[in-house]
């Protein structure tokens, strides 16, 4: 299956809006100390999701994001954490859904195959020099856990310009965007320095000169203000910080945030057809 007909098989054409599902902090990390008991957990988790559904968003992704500071590879536990909330929302769901375990693709892909969901998001190929260290995925192993877990249906949404880190031996985007459109990932993200902060529409533009096609996502600092010309720019977005209570990225998603941005998006979208 091409990237482009996983994409399509997802999404349909158009240019996607995926919203963030911030899952409450694992067992045994640091923000996780004093948390609520699990019924309010999952109470909240679903109150985030079924604002960003009633909202009209096109996608959900489920991440850890409170498990600061993160690491190159999960523990179990934390997979384990994941696919629980994500089972426990599948019900309320009629939107695809993907899943981001932070930094850890291989994590990430089995508990997407576990769970039914349609993408992932992570570092997949490329190697950096991060505020968790070296990361230097595997992109082989990634694409052979997709086929080992026969989960061929699931998106990989790679990373070519990751948070909290630069790439090593002065790797242009353009040069990262051509070598994981070859390897076969089904979509490139480009994203700003940090969670919440605007990408740059230059790497953007970069990786789509020779990305021969596969899809190019804003990966962060997407807003209200700046969609239109983000959908200008890229094939899709992920959007977290600015769809949350006074825009701040580990506050519960404001419904009336969620309505406007994707009241604003249709409104692009009936412009353009």
């Amino acid at each position: 299956m091409g990237n482009q007909t996983r994409l399509q098989a997802i999404f349909g054409d158009k240019k996607p809006v995926i919203g963030m599902v911030h899952l409450p902090a694992s067992p045994g990390q640091p923000q996780s100390f004093n948390q609520a008991p699990l019924e309010k957990l999952v109470k909240d988790v679903e109150k985030d999701v079924r604002a960003l559904i009633a909202g009209g968003i096109d996608g959900l992704l489920f991440c850890n994001e409170s498990d600061l500071p993160y690491t190159t590879k999960v523990s179990q536990e934390v997979g384990s954490w994941a696919a629980y909330f994500i089972g426990e929302m599948r019900s309320i769901m009629d939107k695809p859904y993907g899943v981001n375990l932070l930094w850890d693709p291989i994590a990430s892909i089995a508990v997407a195959a576990s769970t039914g969901a349609s993408f992932v998001r992570e570092v997949m190929c490329g190697s950096f020099a991060s505020e968790m260290g070296i990361l230097q995925p595997d992109p082989a192993l990634v694409a052979q856990t997709r086929t080992r877990l026969r989960a061929e249906h699931i998106a990989l949404l790679t990373n070519i310009v990751p948070e909290f880190a630069t790439a090593l031996e002065g790797r242009t985007v353009a040069q990262r965007a051509q070598a994981a459109s070859y390897f076969g990932f089904d979509a490139l993200l480009v994203s700003g320095p940090v969670a919440g902060e605007e990408f740059s529409v230059k790497d953007v533009q970069e990786a789509k000169k020779t990305s021969k096609g596969v899809p190019v996502f804003a990966n962060t600092g997407v807003r209200l203000e700046n969609i239109e010309k983000t959908l200008q720019v890229a094939d899709g977005v992920i959007i977290g910080s600015s769809l949350k209570v006074d825009g701040k990225t580990f506050n519960p998603v404001d419904p009336v945030r969620v309505k406007q941005f994707m009241e604003k998006v249709k409104v692009l979208r009936n412009n353009k057809s």
